[in-house]
C-alpha cells in the first residue's frame, strides 16, 4: 500500500511541477481585447487577491476566446493561473468517458451497480431534479451516470464514472489534450474513503486556459473526435445550473457550460451563442457563492456586452 501511494504521489508531483501554461498557436491575442477584460475584471471587484486558507493567497483565473473571426482570439487574465475546479472537472472525466465509448470499449446502454463510499450525496446538488439519489446496489447505465454527473453535477455519479473510466486513463487522454497540470486526483469524497495511493496526493486543479482550450475543442468539433464533441456539447447544453454566468446573458442566449462551487471556490466556464455572437468563458474564484454571484452576473453581462460592441 505504501508503494502505491508512493508512487501515485511522484506521478502527480512530478506532472504538477509541469504544469502546461503555453498559450496554444491556434489562438490569437489581442492586447486591446484582454485589456478589457481585465478593465471589466476590475470593474467587478475580481481584481483582488484572497487568502485561501491552506492554498495560500489566490487569484482570479480568466479567460476568454472570441469565436466571430477566422482565428479564434484569446483573452486571458491570469489564464495560467491554477485554481481548485470543484465540479468543473467532471467535464474531463466525461470526455474519457466518451472517448472510451467512442473507442468501442462498451456502449452508453452498460449497465453499472453503485458501490459505498462512492453513494456520497446526502442531498440534490439541484432541489427540483426528479431524479433520486443514487444509492449502493442501484443498476443504472453509464448514460445515466454521464448525464446525472454533468447535468445536475451529482457527485455519486462522478465517484462511478472515474472508478468506469480510471484516474489513469483520464489523465493519459489529459496529457495528450497537453494539459499538464490539471490531472484528476480525486474522487468526491472525505480522503479517509479514497481508494488506497489516492488519500494522500494533491487536490485536482485547473485553469481558464485548459478549460477554455477543452471548450474549444468542443466547439471545433476536435475533442478526440466530432462524435466525442457532440455528445458532450449536448450534455452541457443541459445544464441546470444557472446560478452563476447565466444570470448575466439574455434568454435568446444559449450556454452550453459546466459549473463547480465547493468551499470559498465558485467557478463556470463554457460556451456562449445567441445566433449572432460566439465565445467561450471561464472563470475560477476563490470566493464563495454568496460573496460573488452577483460579481460573476456582472460579468457575464459586460462581456456579453462588450462581444456584442466588438462585432456589431
Amino acid at each position: 500500500m505504501k508503494y502505491i501511494a508512493a508512487i501515485i504521489f511522484l506521478f502527480f508531483y512530478v506532472f504538477s511541477i509541469h504544469a502546461q501554461t503555453q498559450i496554444p498557436t491556434y489562438f490569437h491575442q489581442k492586447k486591446s481585447f484582454t485589456d478589457s477584460l481585465a478593465k471589466i475584471v476590475k470593474q467587478v471587484g475580481l481584481d483582488s487577491t484572497w487568502d485561501a486558507a491552506e492554498d495560500g493567497m489566490e487569484q482570479i483565473s480568466f479567460a476568454v476566446i472570441d469565436l466571430n473571426n477566422k482565428t479564434p482570439v484569446l483573452g486571458c487574465v491570469n489564464c495560467t493561473n491554477f485554481v481548485y475546479p470543484a465540479s468543473i472537472y467532471k467535464m474531463y472525466v466525461a470526455m474519457e468517458i466518451l472517448r472510451q465509448v467512442s473507442n468501442g470499449d462498451y456502449s452508453l446502454s452498460k449497465q453499472y451497480i453503485v458501490k459505498s463510499p462512492n453513494d456520497v450525496d446526502k442531498s440534490k446538488e439541484i432541489s427540483y431534479d426528479p431524479r433520486p439519489l443514487l444509492r449502493a446496489g442501484d443498476t443504472v447505465t453509464v448514460n445515466y451516470l454521464l448525464d446525472l454527473m454533468i447535468t445536475r453535477s451529482d457527485n455519486a455519479a462522478a465517484n462511478c464514472m472515474i472508478d468506469i473510466a480510471t484516474r489513469d486513463s483520464i489523465n493519459a487522454t489529459i496529457h495528450k489534450m497537453g494539459w499538464f497540470g490539471s490531472e484528476v486526483t480525486r474522487k468526491f469524497l472525505s480522503r479517509k474513503l479514497e481508494d488506497p495511493g489516492y488519500d494522500t496526493v494533491k487536490s485536482t486543479e485547473t485553469c481558464a486556459l485548459h478549460a477554455a482550450d477543452f471548450m474549444y475543442k468542443i466547439y471545433s468539433n476536435k475533442l478526440i473526435n466530432p462524435w466525442v464533441s457532440m455528445q458532450l456539447k449536448a450534455l452541457l447544453g443541459r445544464q441546470l445550473d444557472t446560478t452563476k454566468l447565466s444570470l448575466g446573458l439574455p434568454r435568446n442566449a444559449m450556454y452550453y457550460h459546466k459549473t463547480g462551487w465547493w468551499s470559498i471556490y465558485t467557478n463556470d466556464v463554457g460556451i456562449v451563442d445567441d445566433g449572432h455572437i460566439k465565445y467561450i468563458i471561464a472563470i475560477f474564484t476563490p470566493v464563495t457563492e454568496e460573496k460573488v454571484t452577483a460579481r460573476l452576473k456582472e460579468l457575464s453581462m459586460q462581456v456579453y456586452h462588450l462581444m456584442r460592441e466588438l462585432h456589431r
